[in-house]
């Protein structure tokens, strides 16, 4: 004898209540034996990080005038490096670790050995980000007037300026083939423009997110978007389909700053909580 249409389908339901309730009990068991991931505490609020290309150490900078070079598994502190200043917000390092670009109000600065060389004008508020790209004649900004920018070391001058936001733009970073770059803003999205296109791609947002974006970041492949917020967590953004595939939570303060290493398989998040992990 035929069973019930509705009957089936709360059997259906009930089933797939106890699948999930079971997969919940199998990633509790498997996370108990896993070890806690490396903890990194610094003694200020972190501001900027970025991975080496040996793929195991990092640099920081925070609000205590110092970049701090880490050994990202041991956790141990390897350098110490005293900044004239101590309100650094961002900075970016060339292949051959020559050059510094730093973002001062209104103008990035391009520094060899510790002295200007060029002066980069045309944002008209101040400058919160520098990418630099495959490509190391170039490098992308982005600045409190909403707009992004691409800049020609050679010329000093900006090539193209990227528009879209409605608040300030915290982070730019190129994507990993050099044509296209993404932005983090106050107006709580992330965007993707493409160079060739001198356009817009894609922005990515969600009705639960109300808060700004301090970092991004691609994966190796260019697939995957991280973000760090002020609410505490780093959102995953499949940049393809422009949909959030993940959450990363555990730090106590907003996520700062965050960087993927050179091989891909690993990230780290630097916070105002004083922690990088």
């Amino acid at each position: 004898m035929a069973q019930p249409q509705g009957d089936i389908q709360e059997r259906i339901a009930a089933a797939r209540r106890e699948a999930e309730i079971l997969k919940e009990k199998i990633l509790r068991a498997m996370a108990a034996e896993v070890d806690t991931l490396p903890r990194i505490d610094t003694l200020q609020r972190s501001t900027a990080m970025h991975w080496s290309a040996d793929r195991r150490h990092l640099v920081s900078a925070s609000q205590d005038g110092k970049l701090i070079v880490w050994d990202a598994y041991t956790t141990n502190k390897v350098h110490a490096i005293p900044l004239r200043s101590s309100w650094v917000m961002t900075y970016a390092n060339g292949a051959r670790g020559a050059r510094e670009l730093s973002a001062h109000s209104g103008y990035p600065q391009l520094l060899p050995a510790g002295v200007r060389v060029v002066e980069f004008s045309d944002h008209t508020g101040d400058v919160m980000s520098l990418s630099l790209g495959p490509n190391q004649s170039v490098f992308v900004s982005g600045a409190c007037d909403a707009t992004a920018k691409l800049w020609d070391i050679r010329s000093g001058r900006a090539t193209q300026t990227f528009t879209g936001h409605e608040s300030d733009i915290n982070a730019v970073q190129f994507f990993p083939n050099g044509d296209a770059f993404a932005t983090g803003s106050d107006d709580a999205s992330c965007r993707l423009f493409d160079i060739r296109a001198d356009r817009e791609l894609n922005s990515f947002t969600h009705d639960n997110i109300l808060c700004g974006i301090t970092s991004v970041a691609f994966s190796i492949s260019g697939r995957i978007l991280f973000g760090g917020y002020d609410d505490w967590t780093c959102n995953v953004w499949d940049t393809l389909r422009g949909e959030r595939v993940g959450v990363l939570t555990g730090h106590e303060n907003r996520v700062s700053c965050l960087g993927v290493s050179a091989d891909g398989m690993a990230l780290c998040t630097g916070s105002w909580d004083s922690t990088l992990r």
